[in-house]
């Protein structure tokens, strides 16, 4: 916002400037106004007045600015994306400013508000079945994805049920992997892999290393398609087939807190906690 007296400054220059008042006063437009004028000078009073009366227009035209913009934000319905990057700023153990969805960081060092956010991933969407919205979260561990912890979970629940928007139902998952059952063929090159598909050379097993880089690869709450996984399982050295003989998953019933029967994937699916595991790598069969 512009001061009294840059605003004066603007109209003096724009005066001195002027061709008509310079013919009419015999100003030097060399000169400044002040060089020209005292301040007790006609102009000079005439020109506060002016200035005066710009910078309380101005002021209030701010003011407008600043409550509409505050309407604005707060009747605007805030997006999925808005949720999920407000669950990614979760600290747990803190408090919020008053009337406000930020976290007050006073007294702490980085190292304590980074350690706070324990929320890793985040995905926000729309529920298919009413009329809310569905958040699932999940932390890490030594970069192995994980779940929050009951105390924790308790804490986000209450900080998003403080910022959501009135009238939003939120509902939040927090489970373990959904568990992922793989039972593969893999028709491979006994020069390169052995009969338990160990590289001759490397020593590793490269389908199970192919395996867990393409898991890696998926993002949070991301789809899993069986035929993208097969394209992973062709790059690999020694692999001349890969075929997927079947694919299911399990994953936590709410009611029970526990797996339900593994349901099959046909073509792809979506981990209805946000993330899959493979549950074993015993079903993989090497045939020349």
């Amino acid at each position: 916002m512009r001061v009294i007296s840059d605003i004066k400054l603007a109209i003096t220059k724009s005066f001195i400037a002027n061709e008509t008042f310079a013919k009419i006063y015999g100003l030097d437009q060399s000169k400044s106004f002040e060089d020209q004028f005292s301040k007790v000078s006609f102009e000079s009073v005439l020109f506060d007045i002016m200035s005066i009366a710009i910078y309380v227009f101005e002021v209030i035209l701010d003011k407008h600015f600043l409550d509409v913009t505050q309407k604005l934000t707060e009747e605007k319905a805030h997006t999925a994306r808005w949720y999920r990057s407000k669950a990614l700023a979760f600290q747990f153990g803190f408090d919020l400013v008053v009337d406000s969805d930020e976290f007050n960081n006073t007294g702490y060092t980085a190292e304590q508000i980074d350690d706070s956010k324990i929320v890793k991933y985040a995905a926000v969407v729309e529920s298919e079945n009413d009329s809310r919205l569905i958040v699932k979260i999940a932390g890490e561990t030594d970069g192995e994805l994980n779940r929050l912890n009951e105390q924790q979970v308790a804490s986000f629940k209450t900080y998003m049920q403080e910022i959501r928007d009135a009238g939003v139902k939120l509902t939040v998952i927090n489970y373990e992997a959904d568990k992922l059952f793989l039972d593969l063929q893999i028709n491979y090159d006994p020069l390169v892999l052995s009969a338990n598909g160990q590289h001759l050379i490397n020593a590793n097993f490269p389908v199970i290393d192919a395996i867990k880089a393409y898991m890696k690869e998926l993002p949070f709450n991301g789809e899993l398609v069986l035929a993208h996984l097969v394209d992973k399982l062709q790059q690999v050295e020694g692999v001349l087939i890969p075929t997927i003989m079947s694919a299911s998953t399990s994953w936590i019933d709410e009611n029970t807190n526990s797996y339900g029967d593994p349901i099959g994937i046909a073509v792809k699916g979506i981990p209805v906690s946000g993330y899959f595991k493979v549950e074993s790598f015993d079903n993989i069969a090497y045939v020349v």
